[in-house]
């Protein structure tokens, strides 16, 4: 995806100044030896080979497994760009869980016509198995990533909502981890909020939501489906980090109405599980049949009260693309606030008239599947043949309701280390963030990721895109 506008350069003016909340690091860099920090940068990648820090790319033979480059040049707010953000980013969470109540609930933004019916009826992601049940403490979205990115000083924009497994959060913490060992005198020079926290948070906040029939210290567990899952490393590191069990699907049964995991002393009940698997591998006997990932039954003991599914079944509502088109209704209908987080703009291309316009424009808009993620299954117009553009308008005449489109936004860009120094990438950011029946919690920055190729908009690591750490500076 290739960027021909002008685009807003995090770290240095047009004049060639520095920005504030990057003045302090400019002084550092500008003392640095290139040869050391190439150095740096090449141990750096060998700690994250070392440490196993990969992902698996599906459908490529080549190269399953695959190292997310890293880069040293950190990306920086200012306590204050912080402030403004995380206010957004709370009000928006607080909006979606409490519209993913609603939906499963009392259904009363749909009969105040604030979104249209057929757009939860007609949606993959939406369960019946949910309807009238709430998760303990009203909970849906345990963790939730919002992905942000930024066209100017002050102007920041919501891409998209992740509320059924976002990942990427050990990335984060590794990243950090990583400039620590490398360059301690940074961290004596510049006063940076810590992230190392989110481990025993995240416990803390499952811990939090604990079903109604635990009665001691709960018992948390990370499910995963398995080794050769793309996200593997970060489901063992989460559960390694926060103390709790890693289990597959296998490893679980149930046991006198609770789940238990199988131990070397029998089963032990497990009363909340992190699961990193979709909704439809969780119980084969509510879900997908042939899941040999899940556990047959824990539907039946999740709706009773014997355990608790974080994220909760269902939550993906949220992360519909046509869904995520209305959050700036969701929000005021929910908070009674205008959002301060804007929306991209977006066009729902299952509506006639919508339709038309993206068919006339398809060779200046991104078009997404509704349900799509990593990078997949998208056009981008700017960078398409006229053979890829005419392949998507027949795939967007026959199933219009599949995708919506957005026009080509110009990201902001932070430099990366190149052999000649500094070079500008365009970023965008993942801010994690815990919800419990305590309130909302909000790591200070989150995974910023960026697209290492020149001119490319494409961040996704299934696309080459690589990884920064992101220091939000103290007050």
């Amino acid at each position: 995806m290739a960027d021909t506008k002008k685009h807003y350069d995090e770290m240095f003016r047009a004049d060639g100044t520095t920005h504030p909340p990057y003045q302090d690091y400019e002084q550092w860099f500008s003392g640095q030896d290139a040869a050391r920090l190439e150095a740096k940068s090449e141990e750096a990648e060998a700690f994250f080979r070392r440490t196993g820090i990969t992902f698996n790319v599906y459908g490529d033979a080549e190269a399953q497994e695959r190292l997310i480059p890293f880069d040293l040049v950190p990306r920086i707010l200012s306590n204050r760009e912080w402030t403004r953000l995380s206010k957004g980013i709370d009000q928006r969470v607080r909006a979606i869980n409490a519209f993913i109540l609603d939906i499963y609930n009392r259904q009363e933004i749909l009969r105040a016509g604030r979104i249209p019916i057929e757009l939860i009826a007609n949606n993959e992601a939406f369960l019946p198995q949910m309807m009238g049940f709430s998760p303990p403490g009203n909970v849906y979205t345990n963790i939730v990533g919002t992905d942000i990115v930024r066209t100017g000083e002050d102007d920041f924009f919501v891409l998209e909502d992740n509320a059924r497994t976002p990942s990427g959060v050990s990335y984060m913490l590794e990243n950090r981890e990583t400039m620590l060992q490398m360059f301690p005198e940074l961290f004596s020079r510049i006063k940076v909020q810590p992230v190392s926290d989110y481990p025993k948070n995240l416990r803390a906040s499952l811990a939090a939501c604990a079903p109604p029939a635990c009665t001691g210290k709960p018992t948390v567990a990370v499910l995963t489906p398995g080794i050769h899952n793309s996200a593997y490393f970060e489901h063992s590191f989460l559960a390694d980090q926060m103390g709790a069990e890693l289990v597959e699907g296998h490893d679980l049964r149930v046991v006198d109405g609770r789940i238990a995991m199988r131990t070397t002393r029998g089963y032990k009940v497990i009363d909340v599980l992190y699961r990193r698997i979709d909704d439809n591998f969780l119980d084969p006997l509510s879900f997908n049949p042939t899941s040999l990932l899940g556990v047959p039954g824990i539907m039946d003991v999740y709706r009773a009260g014997g355990i608790t599914i974080a994220n909760a079944p269902g939550a993906g509502i949220a992360d519909d693309k046509a869904i995520y088109s209305y959050m700036p209704e969701i929000v005021e209908f929910y908070t009674g606030e205008k959002a301060l987080l804007r929306n991209v703009e977006t066009y729902r291309c299952a509506e006639p008239e919508m339709l038309k316009y993206v068919l006339d424009n398809l060779k200046d808009l991104v078009v997404k599947e509704v349900h799509g993620s990593g990078g997949y299954g998208m056009l981008v117009g700017p960078a398409a043949s006229k053979k890829e553009l005419e392949a998507f308008r027949e795939k967007l005449i026959a199933r219009p309701g599949a995708y919506i489109a957005q026009p080509t936004l110009s990201l902001s860009t932070v430099p990366i280390f190149v052999d000649q120094g500094l070079a500008p990438r365009h970023v965008d950011l993942r801010p994690y963030v815990l919800v419990s029946p305590k309130g909302v919690d909000i790591t200070p920055g989150g995974l910023t990721r960026v697209a290492l190729t020149e001119g490319s908009l494409v961040v996704n690591s299934s696309q080459g895109g690589g990884t920064k750490d992101t220091w939000v500076l103290e007050d």
